[in-house]
């Protein structure tokens, strides 16, 4: 792909806010309470750029005493946790002036509802930024690994799928950016490499790097 692209659509959770670890001790202890003890290792690599509602089938097939009203229960004890402690991804901000500088669009596509990305996108002061430019998967279809969030992000921008760069930190979302047809790229500052390797079309570690991958710099 000639960089730079026509316009660049990020994963939030962590992609743009480091949401993900905090979620994973809220549904640690939760789990807990429900009967199921799991790592946070394995938690994170069982759940990560999932639903819910499939992180509630999974934890139910491990042997979670989940009630059916699980998902009314957890949103809140997540909310919660964000709302007191979610920061953006160091660097993220960085990225988007650079964007914004060289008068790229950007977007967010991801899993997540709306009610969650109100909560981390103001506490990061990322709100304004990306207003009316965020794509759930409750906007769409299917969640990823489908590409309709992705595809929607760009058809709503008026931006050609192949003109687009992904950035996306879980194998789920990478599946979804390169199903979309978009360049696809993996952001491991946390996630094993080898989950995005396989999927990706080039990888990072640190924001610092992304914007000469996009042909910034």
């Amino acid at each position: 792909m000639i960089m730079p692209p026509d316009m660049v659509i990020f994963d939030c959770d962590g992609v743009l806010v480091d949401s993900e670890q905090i979620t994973d001790r809220v549904m640690k202890a939760n789990f807990e309470r429900h009967g199921l003890t799991i790592g946070l290792d394995d938690l994170s690599a069982f759940f990560v750029g999932g639903t819910m509602q499939g992180a509630m089938d999974r934890a139910r097939e491990m042997g979670a005493r989940l009630p059916d009203d699980w998902l009314d229960e957890i949103y809140p004890e997540i909310f919660d946790a964000l709302r007191d402690q979610v920061e953006p991804i160091k660097g993220a901000i960085d990225v988007l002036d650079a964007l914004d500088a060289a008068g790229i669009p950007y977007a967010i596509g991801s899993n997540g509802p709306h009610p969650k990305m109100d909560i981390t996108l103001a506490r990061t002061g990322l709100a304004d930024r990306f207003k009316g430019r965020i794509v759930s998967r409750t906007d769409v279809a299917h969640g990823k690994p489908a590409p309709d969030v992705y595809l929607k992000a760009a058809s709503d921008a008026g931006i050609a799928p192949e003109r687009c760069v992904v950035i996306e930190d879980s194998a789920t979302g990478a599946k979804a950016g390169i199903a979309a047809g978009m360049y696809t790229i993996g952001f491991h500052e946390e996630t094993p490499i080898e989950r995005l390797d396989p999927i990706c079309d080039a990888l990072f570690a640190d924001m610092a790097e992304l914007p000469a991958l996009l042909g910034l710099k």
